[in-house]
């Protein structure tokens, strides 16, 4: 097992991590902008170094200057999180190189599974459905002569797109010039790459994940699927496990294909495999090499430490469950809870007044906020993560109505309403909800 770990990484995730290796008698090392000088995991970490300015540009993704810590303090692995580095191929070889092992599968895997058009074909080729789509595009005029052929709708995404970020719908012809400049920018700015390519857009879809973990040896578990089919602007809002109103021969066709895909690539660590549903069809989606977001209902539907046994894969040990011993017992639910104001619901920034964590039996809040910390602008706008979990889908649905009841987090506008405004909504109660249910309740609002 390692002795020392670095976190590469901020907020809620950091924190996450720094408590699994504290469990593990792991020595942890966080990472911080000059912005996050007072932030939690500052506090948390056995040791913690500044390594540059707000901008995440010249602290967070700065890889020379993890890596240069790294050395100096001795650190075994990285950690790092989601967002930011956790899919950087070059970051895993920069690591590699200097002999430090990268919490997550080998460069080669997050590459081709990074850039979403050989992921495709990678998927494709291991007997996985895939939608129509394009090579990566040249320009405008070629991405239009490709949306005449796949049929419109059709989604311009860059290959190395996430987190809701280089994704446009388009409609019709006229729209393919400011859609195709849009994408650009954005995957250019977030990514550093502004390879684009087209899919035919499905409409009326569920987007589905399967969880995995897989280990040196080859052994791949599926640790159940979610839900996370309410998204607002591509981003996700809320996700549960496992996914409701799905037939027992979809589940195992959607838990054998990312098997069989992790497999394929010779996976290792925790990582996800992302489905579009419709009926008893699936599509491959991409495959996300790295600790998701919503690992958490996962773990409180199923009692695995998922983030544990990330990082115990990555140091090598072998995992000893068999898929019989995985239980999707019971049923969590997870809304994320986030900086925002209006309704247009923009950043939002400021100082918490006041802070109350619900509690209760299986109610979790992964956050690393406190009374008296500020939110800056200069990163994601996610507070923290609630999560709670019961016997039965609707026993999950009314403690989270409580939970968000009881939560108080005061001096930062916050989306905890509108979260309560899903929990009350017909559609998602019954549990016969698609990717447009986000559109549907805030314009009932």
């Amino acid at each position: 097992m390692f002795a020392k770990l670095l976190i590469a990484n901020r907020g809620e995730v950091a924190v996450r991590v720094i408590r699994a290796c504290k469990e593990m008698g792991i020595e942890t090392v966080a990472v911080y902008s000059e912005a996050d000088a007072e932030s939690l995991p500052v506090s948390m970490a056995d040791e913690s170094f500044c390594i540059g300015g707000p901008q995440a540009s010249g602290s967070y993704l700065n890889m020379d200057a993890i890596l240069t810590l790294a050395l100096a303090v001795g650190a075994d692995a990285i950690h790092p999180g989601y967002g930011m580095l956790a899919e950087n191929a070059e970051f895993a070889r920069r690591c590699e190189k200097n002999g430090i092992i990268l919490v997550g599968p080998s460069a080669e895997v997050i590459e081709s599974m990074g850039q979403k058009e050989t992921a495709r074909a990678i998927a494709k080729k291991a007997g996985l459905p895939v939608t129509a789509g394009s090579e990566i595009l040249e320009d405008a005029e070629e991405a239009a002569s490709a949306a005449t052929e796949l049929g419109y709708p059709v989604m311009l995404k860059a290959r190395l797109g996430g987190g809701g970020k280089g994704i446009r719908v388009v409609r019709a012809p006229e729209e393919i010039p400011s859609a195709w400049e849009a994408v650009c920018l954005e995957a250019k700015s977030a990514f550093g790459d502004d390879g684009i390519y087209m899919e035919h857009y499905l409409e009326g879809v569920r987007h589905v994940e399967v969880q995995i973990l897989a280990d040196r040896n080859g052994k791949v578990l599926v640790l159940g699927d979610r839900d996370c089919s309410v998204q607002r602007r591509n981003q996700k809002l809320i996700e549960e496990c496992p996914a409701p109103e799905i037939s027992d021969g979809l589940r195992r066709n959607l838990w054998s294909a990312a098997e069989e895909l992790a497999k394929a690539v010779g996976y290792v660590t925790a990582g996800t495999v992302e489905f579009l549903v419709k009926g008893e069809e699936y599509w491959f989606l991409e495959m996300n090499t790295r600790l998701q977001v919503e690992h958490s209902v996962t773990e409180m539907a199923t009692g695995i430490d998922i983030v544990e046994w990330q990082i115990r894969t990555a140091a090598g040990a072998a995992l000893p469950y068999t898929q019989d011993m995985v239980r999707v017992g019971r049923h969590a639910i997870e809304c994320r809870i986030c900086a925002e104001s209006g309704k247009n619901f923009l950043p939002a920034s400021g100082t918490v007044t006041m802070l109350h964590v619900p509690g209760g039996a299986d109610v979790r809040f992964d956050t690393a906020v406190y009374a008296g910390c500020t939110v800056t602008p200069f990163y994601d706008s996610m507070l923290g993560k609630l999560i709670v979990g019961a016997d039965s889908r609707e026993a999950a649905i009314r403690k989270m109505k409580c939970a968000l009841s009881e939560l108080v987090l005061a001096g930062v506008s916050n989306n905890r309403e509108m979260h309560m405004k899903f929990m009350e909504d017909t559609t998602f109660v019954r549990g016969r909800y698609d990717t447009g249910i986000a559109e549907e309740v805030l314009q009932r609002q």
